[in-house]
């Protein structure tokens, strides 16, 4: 059971962070570049890190 959670979650980690790197835009014209690609990678790399803490402190099974 252990070993498909784990994969389970790997496998959305990894979706999540492609997704993210697609979204992130390049400059463009005269405007500023938009980093908000970027800031999606960087919460999503913030959120697994969290959500593994709390899968580390609360769910693991020593």
């Amino acid at each position: 059971m252990n070993r498909r959670v784990t994969g389970v979650l790997s496998a959305c980690g990894s979706v999540l962070l492609s997704a993210s790197l697609a979204m992130a835009n390049a400059p463009s014209g005269d405007h500023p570049p938009d980093y908000s690609g970027v800031t999606g990678l960087y919460y999503t790399i913030i959120g697994l890190i969290l959500a593994y803490g709390v899968y580390d402190t609360f769910l693991k099974k020593s």
